[in-house]
């Protein structure tokens, strides 16, 4: 028997390269259930979060909102206070540490973006190494190579195209760690890339990437703005 549409699948794709405007713009979609729905505003408020409006996702987000917007929000405060970022990253481990929403995806991702900002990808591990979203399987990727364990990012890789080959993050992952080993595999990441311009709206992550493709000193640069799954300046 069929599976049930993925009604949020081009909102994501929008969101995962980069395309924040289109993710939303054509985030009116009808017949969701509860749970895509909270899917659906934490895409919409991270894109917010990805152009800068960080004020914007604050104030809409209230205190009775779902954990995952909570967790969203939560990341609005960490980038847009970074002098009262020690409260913002006070709550954070209050909340993980509750087990009634600790063990939330969401809040696991935005934990591991926090704690990557931070530079402490120890810490960023403890509550992403677990998977369980292909966001968070992406994660760790960015997060092995970050600590310059390739080795690590490539098992994690793996785990993905089990998972999914075809999966955009799955050849945004490939992409990355092709870029940080180098040599022979610039040129199979920049495929990755050029195969992404040529079947989506060209956006700054994909065009990024095929710069870095061809000069992996940039590296660091496709990393930070693909970590923050959203701003480049951030990263996650």
């Amino acid at each position: 028997m069929a599976g049930s549409p993925d009604h949020l699948f081009n909102l994501r794709n929008n969101f995962y390269l980069g395309s924040y405007q289109a993710a939303i713009n054509n985030s009116d979609l009808p017949n969701l259930s509860p749970d895509d729905a909270v899917e659906r505003d934490c895409l919409v408020y991270r894109s917010y979060i990805a152009l800068g409006s960080y004020q914007l996702v604050i104030n809409e987000i209230d205190s009775s909102a779902a954990t995952p917007l909570q967790a969203v929000k939560l990341l609005a405060l960490y980038l847009s206070s970074p002098h009262d970022k020690e409260s913002t990253i006070s709550s954070l481990k209050e909340w993980l540490a509750d087990p009634a929403i600790g063990n939330n995806p969401i809040l696991r991702l935005i934990a591991g973006i926090i704690f990557t900002h931070e530079e402490d990808y120890n810490e960023a591990l403890k509550h992403t190494n677990a998977g369980g979203t292909m966001e968070l399987h992406a994660l760790n990727v960015q997060i092995f190579i970050k600590m310059h364990r390739s080795d690590y990012a490539e098992r994690q890789l793996r785990v993905m195209q089990q998972i999914d080959e075809d999966h955009t993050l799955t050849q945004l992952a490939n992409a990355w760690l092709n870029l940080a080993v180098g040599g022979s595999k610039i040129q199979e990441a920049y495929l990755i890339f050029q195969d992404f311009s040529e079947k989506y709206p060209m956006t700054g992550l994909i065009l990024n990437g095929k710069a870095d493709a061809k000069d992996p000193e940039t590296l660091a640069n496709l990393v930070v703005c693909s970590l923050h799954l959203g701003k480049s300046s951030s990263r996650y």
